[in-house]
């Protein structure tokens, strides 16, 4: 059994593809590992959608941010910093967290 992550339904086509390869998130979901695997979710309705291995994860601050870390959440820059202050209003501080859809076993739980 894998620990579980869950992301905006709006996200899923983008994981899937391997579009969206970074996750930012506050110091509350700052827990998974590198080396990891997680089942991921839909957070509405908690539906399990794929795993992934988690490959890095550091501290970022809002002002960091650049197009390369908007392009690996398969957005621009503006619409990640839209997305970001819609979720974490007043934040900028913030954990990235690098996955990559895991291969092999991808049954549901």
């Amino acid at each position: 059994m894998y620990r579980k992550l869950t992301f905006f339904s709006r996200f899923v086509p983008d994981i899937l593809a391997g579009r969206k390869t970074i996750t930012l998130r506050d110091e509350a979901e700052s827990w998974p590992r590198i080396g990891e695997t997680l089942d991921v979710h839909t957070f509405e309705d908690d539906r399990w959608f794929c795993r992934i291995c988690v490959e890095d994860v550091h501290p970022i601050e809002l002002a960091a941010l650049d197009d390369t870390h908007a392009r690996q959440e398969n957005m621009t820059l503006a619409e990640l910093k839209d997305v970001l202050a819609g979720i974490y209003p007043g934040r900028d501080a913030f954990w990235l967290i690098r996955f990559k859809l895991c291969s092999g076993d991808d049954s549901q739980p």
